[in-house]
């Protein structure tokens, strides 16, 4: 095991990580910005150092201050946590180059599977099912008549896409070389890759993950999945374990573990991942894309299986064999991850300090966040304050459960979306446990 690491990043994943090797003895080392310098992962970690300005390109996202604090601080690894460098292949190359080891796959995975055109061809090889569609496009005229052989309504995605950036809806083949241009444009802005592919865009659907952990020996186990359909403009809110699309489906539910575990071996993954598929209540389910890291909602399955995600994220890049198989996993109880962003009811991004702050508290229930009185939350970074989890027995007692957790929970000084999240809980669709991932427009409807 590693003696000391750094962790490459900010606010409650760089808290999770941080708790995660204190408990097993890890010393760690913090970067910062100059907007984070009273942040709360700075004060926990053993060692921290500014790395640069307040905006992402200046701190976060500055390789050579990162690397050159890891060198000269000892530490033996990077834990990039999610966003910033988490599926940056260079970045993981350069840790390499440095003697250093990023916790996360190689970088040659890390490119595979982060272009979302090749991820496909990838999982088609390994006759794991993708959505209908096409490879890359040429071009805009290229875009309309794919539309027209594909038939619409499409999705037109970008290959280096991610957090709902660079996707177009094509309802009309003759709307198809439009919003191939702005996809491309946004693509190009926000990852600096504007190529795209289609795929049919299957509605009503649900959007489900499974999450997989694999060492170094070629092993590989599911841990369950995570409906996670509560979404807005293609980000999510609110994610579940198990699935409740999938109840009494066990058969469907086995295939598609198997399908993940079958893609993580077909490119010799380790560590941790996520196989996203969307759902069909007609029992087809089809390959969307792999996430090469830890994702934001890991807390429900680590309370429904009751393994430590991060912690084996570290062991399994020190190099230890998982002392568990498959047979070995089982899912209890039902969990709910509610996050909790910085916005106004307008959904406009919020800053400020926090001037009030109560957390929910009992058994099974879980905030994961960086916030304290007096902390600040600045304009610079993403709007994730927190996210709140619960567990009980059953679906239905873990939505009361998370009700109580939002009643309670205080955040004064910015404005959160705790209210829309108990709009959500309340709304019958939800509750049916039949939702789709039109739920949100169903919602606004009302």
């Amino acid at each position: 095991m590693f003696d000391k690491i750094l962790i490459a990043n900010r606010g409650e994943i760089a808290v999770r990580v941080i708790r995660a090797c204190k408990e097993m003895g890890v010393k760690t080392v913090a970067v910062f910005s100059t907007a984070d310098s009273e942040a709360l992962h700075v004060s926990l970690a053993d060692e921290a150092y500014c790395v640069g300005g307040p905006r992402v390109g200046e701190s976060y996202l500055n390789e050579d201050a990162i690397l050159t604090v890891a060198l000269e601080s000892g530490a033996k690894a990077i834990h990039p946590g999610y966003g910033f460098f988490s599926e940056n292949a260079h970045f993981a190359r350069e840790c390499e180059k440095s003697g250093l080891v990023f916790v996360g796959p190689s970088p040659e995975v890390i490119e595979r599977m982060g272009d979302k055109d090749a991820a496909r061809r990838t999982a088609r090889a390994a006759g794991v099912p993708v959505v209908p569609g096409c490879d890359l496009l040429s071009g805009p005229e290229d875009a309309e008549a794919e539309a027209k052989r594909i038939g619409c309504p499409v999705l037109i995605k970008a290959r280096a896409g991610g957090g709902g950036r660079g996707i177009r809806k094509v309802l009309r083949p003759e709307d198809a070389a439009a919003a191939y241009t702005e996809a491309k444009a946004e693509a190009e802005a926000a990852f600096g890759d504007g190529e795209c592919y289609m795929e049919k865009f299957v509605s009503p659907a649900h959007h489900v993950e499974v999450q997989i952990l694999a060492d170094q020996y070629g092993n590989v186990v599911s841990l369950g999945e995570r409906e996670c359909s509560v979404q807005r403009r293609n980000q999510k809110l609110l994610e579940e374990s198990p699935a409740p699309c999938l109840e009494g489906k066990q058969d469907i539910r086995e295939r598609m573990y198997k399908a993940a575990r079958d893609l993580a071996a077909a490119v010799g993954y380790v560590g941790v991942g996520t196989i996203e598929f969307l759902y069909s209540d007609d029992g087809s389910f089809y390959f969307m894309e792999m996430n090469t890291r830890l994702q934001v909602e890991h807390p429900i399955t680590e309370f429904v299986t009751g393994i430590d995600l991060v912690k084996w994220q570290l062991r399994v890049a020190s190099g230890v064999e998982l002392p568990f198989s498959q047979d070995d996993i089982h899912v209890t109880n039902h969990a709910i991850e509610c996050r909790i962003n910085a916005e106004t009811p307008d959904f406009k991004p919020s800053c400020g300090e926090i001037t009030m702050l109560h957390v929910p508290n009992g058994p099974w229930t879980r905030f994961d966040s960086a916030l304290y009185i007096g902390a600040k939350v600045p304009p610079f970074y993403d709007s994730l304050l927190g996210k709140l989890v619960v567990m009980s027995p059953t679906r239905e007692e873990a939505i009361r459960k998370m009700r109580s957790a939002l009643g309670e929970l205080v955040i004064e000084g910015v404005s959160e979306n705790s209210e829309l999240q108990l709009d959500i809980l309340a709304n019958p669709e939800f509750n049916s446990g039949c939702y789709h991932t039109n739920l949100m427009e169903h919602l606004y409807e009302q």
